[in-house]
């Protein structure tokens, strides 16, 4: 109530009825309806998909997104912002119902705040992470659908951490969230080492999420990249995944320069074969006879010499 008295604030009068609202404390279904059940058998089923990702490796945590937000077949949004931060070193991918996403990050951010008014300063990336999860799995079975990635630096380093709306808490390397997250860890399988270098890490998240909107339909539009350092987040940039791609195509992909180095090494080692000195001929034996191999036994050879009688 102080609050209210310092802002000025006054809370809107619940007992009037809304023109485009139903009232205050009931549900827009039916009567005699359970809401909930309504919603779960009768609601409308939209498909809805994205592709986020995030890797730790030395200099920090990578995260990278698509910004096409779509509702079934239908794209709601070609520029939304899928890499929400939270604080300074903190931020985190969004995957699931966008909604339930921004809600549920504006509920973080004011849990860390009342957290670092008591204690005096942030807690760490697995701290919120575990506090996310423990927030969320009291609605499981309530449709909530949020999947994230909480990249962040703390005191022990660059951390990573995936979080679901199950009260699901895992702690990793690499984490690609969405329905375009096969394609993406493909990508990443592939070329993902910790101590790649910054320019190699923006090169394999830009790639690794421009392929993956190649074959996903629900993800398009651009890539959000942004990098979390030990001086706190930054965006590094915005590319449009259509030239993304079309500069991906026309560089030479790295199998086929291994393919190429192998055939060069197989036509060099053809060519010191045939500078050879031929082989010298096996030599004869004392006797003038070539030895050719085991030879056949003959009945006389196999027959025993009589032993010599000695006076």
């Amino acid at each position: 109530m102080a609050l209210q008295d310092v802002c000025k604030w006054q809370a809107p009068d619940t007992k009037e009825l809304s023109l485009c609202l139903p009232p205050a404390g009931s549900w827009a279904v039916p009567r005699g309806c359970d809401p909930q059940t309504f919603l779960q058998t009768q609601g409308p089923s939209l498909a809805h998909g994205t592709t986020t990702l995030a890797f730790r490796f030395r200099h920090g945590v990578i995260a990278a997104a698509d910004t096409r937000s779509s509702c079934g077949n239908y794209v709601a949004c070609p520029a939304s912002l899928k890499i929400i931060p939270v604080h300074r070193h903190l931020l985190g991918t969004t995957s699931g119902t966008s909604a339930d996403c921004a809600t549920w990050y504006r509920v973080l951010q004011r849990e860390l705040r009342l957290w670092a008014l008591r204690e005096g300063h942030l807690p760490s990336v697995a701290s919120a992470a575990k506090l996310l999860s423990a927030m969320m799995s009291r609605y499981r079975g309530l449709d909530l659908c949020v999947a994230t990635a909480l990249c962040g630096w703390d005191r022990s380093g660059p951390a990573l951490f995936y979080v679901y709306s199950d009260g699901t808490c895992l702690q990793g390397n690499i984490f690609s969230v969405g329905s375009g997250s096969p394609y993406a860890y493909g990508v990443l399988d592939r070329s993902y080492h910790y101590d790649m270098s910054i320019q190699e890490a923006y090169a394999l998240a830009c790639c690794a999420v421009a392929r993956a909107t190649h074959r996903d339909a629900y993800s398009g539009g651009s890539v959000d990249l942004f990098h979390v350092r030990e001086s706190g987040w930054e965006y590094v940039s915005r590319s449009d995944v259509c030239t993304l791609y079309t500069e991906l195509q026309e560089l030479p992909e790295p199998d086929q320069e291994l393919k190429a180095e192998d055939q060069e090494l197989e036509a060099e080692a053809e060519a010191s074969q045939t500078h050879l000195e031929p082989a010298t001929p096996p030599r004869a034996g004392e006797s003038g006879e070539l030895f050719l191999g085991p030879r056949e036994e003959t009945p006389e050879d196999s027959r025993m010499p009589a032993e010599t009688e000695t006076p």
